[in-house]
Parts: C-alpha cells; structure tokens; sequence
C-alpha cells in the first residue's frame, strides 16, 4: 500500500513564509486577528513547554554518559564539545565583524514584537511554565548525574519515559502547528511593513552561514591531518556521502551508517569508529552550534539589541551541552535552545518564531556539517586509542 505524499517540515516552511507575506498584503481584520489570536496560545504553550525540553533531553543524556566508563569516552567527550564551542566561538566573531555591514538595523524599523500591534488577539491563554529555564538545567544535571552514580533503573526509565513524552508533544504538535505559526508572524510583519527587511537580512545571513560551516569543516580536516598526516582534503571529500545523506535525511542517527562506512575507509579502526561516531552523532553539535549563534546574532544586530562577548561565552557554553542529544528530528537542536535565547539573550515568543524559520531554513546543513566532522574527530580519538590497521586497501591516501 502507497503512503501518501508528505511536504517535510523546510517546504512547509517555506510555503509558511510565502503565505504569510501574500495574505498580509489583503488580509482582513478577522483573519489576521484570527492568525494572532493563534500566534498567542501557541507562543504560550512553547514557553510552557521549554523548560519540560530541557528537562527531557538533557537528563537521560547526562545519565547514559556518566554511566558509560573509559578514557576513551572522556576524550572523545572533550574532543566533541571543544569542537562544539570552536565553531560556537567563530562563528560568533566572524558574524560580529560581518553581520554590521550586511544588515545593519534601517532606520525606522520597529522592533519585531511590535507588529503584533497590527492585529490583537481576540483573547489571551497564559500558560506560565512550571519554572525557569535555569532550575530545568541544574536539575537536569542533578538528576542525570544522580542517574549515573546510583546506577538505578527505576529513575532510568522515568527519565526516558519523560523525554519520549517531551519529545511526542514536539512531534505530534508543535512541529505540525509550526507552519501555521510562522504564517502568523510574516502576516504581521507584512502587515507593519517590516517583511522586505527580514527577507534581505535573512538571505544574507544564509550566505554567511553557509560560508562559515564549509571552513568549519575544512579546518576540522586539517587538524585531523596532524595526527594521521594524510590529505585532509582527500579525507574530507571521503566524508561526501555521509553529508550528502544527512543532507537529504536531517538525521544524525540515521546517518551512522553511512559515516561510519566513510569513516573506517579513512583507515580508522572498526573499533574506534563503532564507539566514536554513534556517540558524536549524539554529542558533537558544531554544525547546528554556529547556525545557531550566527541566527541570534543576526536578528539582535537587525533588531538593535544590545549584546556583549560575555552574554554569548555565556549563550555558547550552555548551548554546547544543552543540545546534546536534541532529538532526531528536523529542528531538534534549535527546539532545545529554545530556553537558552529566552534566558540568557532574552528573545521574546516572536523572536523565538523567528528564529525556528531562518533555522530550519538550513537545518539539513547544519546536520551535514555535524555527522561530517565526526570522522575527523574519530581520526583523532583513532591515534590515541586505535589499534594499528594493517588493512590499507581502503585507506584514504595522499
């Protein structure tokens, strides 16, 4: 039996935006106070739901590594966030330099939050969260590491109970309920003439990323060079089909398979390659980490926010273990943070929204750029840990 035909979550997107700008231009009091009214119950059910994000994911995740023993695993590790916070710091003051010139805040623009004056909702359903974004991380951390010292399976099983719940709400209905959404937020900023001045920045932004995750990659290539001196850039061109498969799946999980294939042909050994990359797949996030600031970034600078590089040493280190483990699906990573840009770089819903859409603009990529860099992280972890491979017909030679 056929299944049926389904968009993924970028074209609904995409086709999100269109309508929004379309219906804008014509749209009539009640639809767009309809839209609104929409736009204010979601916005409150996703600021209830961060905090329970936090908690969900970042618990169960804590609790599997702390359980799992070995010098191996803390390297790797270590290898993995450093990696994280590399591109996190990069990306930052690349963006901090560029960012000014390519969309620097015109005059007369008001702020995003702003438009929703255009049209107000019929009524309000506030949700308050059941705390802050900052006592779901500490109790996160306490829980999972309380997990792991234990070594209970009751509190287990809760917290993987609890991150499956969490993560059927994303599923079953934040991710359908997000187009309509973000049409909700580009009818506004039509409506309040602001939407040609998002679209430019928006544009720019996905060139600058986009620039920046290829250098991302090349130099992580590079300084895997080091350790097994062979051409990083033979290396990296052997990684092609796992970030052509992450590419076309938006799943670090589903392509272990195919990394991990690229990545003993590299002439790491079975044994290291079967360790590292199921767990980077999980824990090295440097594609979505630069994506992510360089968004953030980009609409504080649109929109004149103040900010400063202590706030983002601040945004970044949180961020690095925040989205380890986000969950396998398109957005994942950008769902976890969402708690991090509303605490530490005070982003309002609206702001929140923007961010999802110039996100999942280039979610793939940043996939791409994560399950890529894991083979050069496990030709690291390979020297150290290895056992010498005699077999080199599939090596990737100079």
């Amino acid at each position: 039996m056929r299944k049926g035909f389904r968009l993924g979550l970028l074209p609904q997107i995409a086709i999100a935006i269109a309508a929004g700008i379309a219906l804008g231009y014509f749209a009539p009091e009640w639809l767009a106070r309809l839209c609104a009214t929409f736009n204010e119950i979601f916005g409150s059910f996703l600021g209830f739901l961060i905090p329970l994000i936090i908690l969900g994911f970042v618990t169960p995740a804590i609790g599997d590594i702390g359980k799992s023993a070995g010098k191996m695993l803390l390297a790797t590790a270590l290898l993995a966030y450093g990696a994280t916070l590399f591109a996190g710091f990069f990306s930052f003051f690349t963006c901090d330099t560029v960012f000014p010139h390519l969309i620097s805040k015109a005059p007369g623009l008001i702020a995003v939050e702003d438009a929703q004056a255009a049209a107000e909702p019929w009524f309000t359903m506030p949700m308050p969260p059941v705390m802050s974004v900052m006592t779901a991380l500490v109790l996160s951390f306490m829980v999972g590491r309380g997990i792991a010292f234990v070594q209970g399976d009751t509190l287990k099983k809760a917290a993987d109970e609890f991150r499956d719940i969490v993560s059927m709400a994303i599923r079953k209905a934040v991710i359908p309920l997000l187009p309509f959404y973000i049409l909700g937020i580009f009818l506004n900023m039509t409506v309040s003439g602001q939407v040609g001045i998002m679209l430019k920045a928006f544009f720019k932004v996905i060139v600058v990323i986009f620039c920046i995750h290829i250098f991302i990659l090349v130099f992580q290539f590079c300084v895997a060079s080091l350790f097994n001196r062979r051409n990083p850039f033979k290396m990296l061109w052997n990684m092609m089909p796992a970030y052509f498969t992450a590419l076309g799946t938006q799943s670090s999980a589903a392509t272990i398979p195919v990394t991990l294939r690229q990545t003993i042909k590299m002439g790491v050994s079975e044994e290291v390659a079967g360790f590292v990359i199921p767990l980077c797949a999980t824990i090295h996030m440097s594609g979505s980490t630069l994506k992510i600031v360089a968004c953030a970034l980009a609409i504080m600078i649109l929109q004149g926010i103040p900010y400063d590089i202590g706030m983002f040493t601040h945004f970044i280190t949180m961020l690095g273990v925040t989205i380890v483990a986000a969950p396998g699906i398109p957005g994942g990573a950008i769902m976890a943070s969402l708690g991090l840009l509303s605490g530490i770089l005070g982003f309002s819903e609206t702001q929140n929204a923007l961010m999802i859409a110039l996100y999942i603009a280039m979610d793939s990529f940043g996939t791409a750029c994560n399950v890529t860099g894991d083979g050069s992280l496990a030709v690291i972890i390979d020297r150290f840990f290895g056992k010498k491979n005699n077999n080199t017909n599939n090596i990737v030679t100079e």
